[in-house]
């Protein structure tokens, strides 16, 4: 694959996470839109104000008194419509209108001088950098869709002229898309993106003997296998009988969103495993991210709690792509993922069973409904009494049967069909597990 334009926006973890794995095929790196050398004072500024927003809104139920009106407010904004009925929603929006006025008044304009100097295909993950370049009449253009629904404002006004190419993570986002007025041409249900490192390349060696792991480790009492042992045999064959090492024990990764939002709960699960942890029959990771106000609090918190117990980690790096390879790192040897349902739901397709966090707007809402509808994941319970109920769906193989039905019915050749599309235009579909 030939060099290409990668670039993010400072959203998010799903924005950037979304491109990480395409580092290596990135022309300079991978470039924050907002962030080129290009940009003016006043362009910085309206980028500054797209963070501010994401950041009010993922934090603003905990804003005491006018936390849960201007959170309705702000989610009004970002509604998605139910997809049913069935109907042309190609029609311009309110949103889609004032991001064109914010493109012809200087919006995007930095990233387009910086790459419009060495002309190269463009691959972002964030819809103002997809339909400002398309607006420039730059070409080819692709971008990856983070979430299992989107808002109109991902597509460009007139989207029957536009050049942008969709990749798709689940078909709800690919039927949304034809809803917007895409051309069925220019969308590809490719699935989310994977990092090369946590698959092992289209054979998936690393996915299946991580996954043979966990499942081990899900399965205390034998039920799962018992049941569906001859399919984990037939699906993952030489790699089904890979077990965990004497000192594996249960782990369970936290994760806290870029805003930092909901925090409060890598405490209480603190406190409701402190037993478990202390006596080294589990760890608990916490991440943190890119936050050091958020790592700050799980750091003291752990302090508090377990003191220097070894078996509760707080993952944070101050740099973004840093913590992804930390991130990569410490989800292979993950057995349960508890998050809200972000860009991280599609992380289910790597055998992950996923515990839900409530919901921070109407993509996440979509997201939840994506992951039940699998039956990959489940509405956290209450946190604080998770000692009890999370061991009780334990011994029951009830996250097993989640791990599995994740990694059968979600997607996890993302990176590779992407670098397919843009290499030869097409990629190969398939209804096998192991080849979609």
């Amino acid at each position: 694959m030939t060099d290409l334009w990668v670039v993010a926006a400072d959203m998010g973890y799903g924005h950037q996470r979304a491109v990480y794995p395409f580092r290596e095929f990135a022309y300079t790196g991978i470039v924050n839109a907002g962030d080129t050398t290009d940009v003016t004072d006043s362009e910085r500024n309206q980028w500054k104000t797209y963070l501010r927003l994401y950041e009010t809104f993922s934090r603003a139920k905990a804003i005491p008194i006018i936390g849960k009106q201007l959170f309705g407010m702000l989610d009004q904004m970002l509604h998605i419509p139910s997809l049913y009925p069935r109907r042309n929603l190609s029609h311009s929006t309110m949103q889609v209108d004032m991001l064109s006025w914010q493109i012809r008044h200087g919006l995007g304009s930095g990233f387009i001088q910086t790459v419009s100097r060495h002309p190269l295909p463009i691959l972002t993950s964030f819809y103002v950098v997809a339909i400002a370049a398309d607006s420039a009449g730059m070409e080819p253009i692709y971008c990856i869709i983070c979430d299992a629904d989107l808002n109109r404002v991902w597509v460009a006004k007139e989207p029957w002229d536009s050049q942008i190419n969709y990749f798709a993570p689940c078909g709800k986002a690919a039927q949304r898309l034809k809803s917007y007025g895409v051309p069925e041409e220019r969308i590809f249900l490719t699935g989310f993106p994977f990092d090369d490192e946590l698959l092992g390349g289209r054979a998936l060696t690393t996915l299946k003997h991580d996954l043979a792991v966990r499942l081990s480790i899900l399965d205390p009492t034998g039920r799962f296998h018992r049941t569906l042992g001859h399919s984990v045999r037939h699906i993952l064959g030489e790699f089904a009988d890979a077990q965990p090492t004497e000192e594996r024990v249960l782990t369970l990764m936290y994760v806290v969103g870029g805003a930092g939002a909901q925090r409060e709960i890598g405490t209480a699960l603190l406190t409701a495993f402190r037993e478990r942890i202390l006596a080294g029959t589990m760890n608990l990771v916490l991440s943190a991210g890119t936050r050091s106000d958020t790592a700050k609090y799980f750091f003291e918190n752990v302090r508090r709690v377990v003191g220097n117990s070894p078996n509760a980690k707080v993952l944070y790096h101050s740099d973004r792509a840093a913590h992804f390879a930390e991130f990569n790192t410490a989800i292979r040897s993950t057995d349960i993922l508890w998050t809200k349902p972000s860009e991280l739901s599609f992380y289910t397709g790597l055998g992950l069973p996923i515990i839900m966090s409530p919901t921070i707007g109407s993509q996440e809402k979509f997201n939840r409904t994506w992951l039940l509808e699998l039956g990959a994941g489940m509405r956290q319970e209450k946190p604080e009494h998770s000692g009890e109920w999370l061991f009780d769906l334990l011994q029951n193989g009830r996250f097993a049967d989640m791990a599995w039905l994740g990694f059968l019915r979600a997607r996890k050749l993302g990176m590779y069909h992407i670098l397919d599309v843009m290499q030869h235009g097409t990629f190969e579909r398939s209804d096998n597990p192991l080849l979609r």
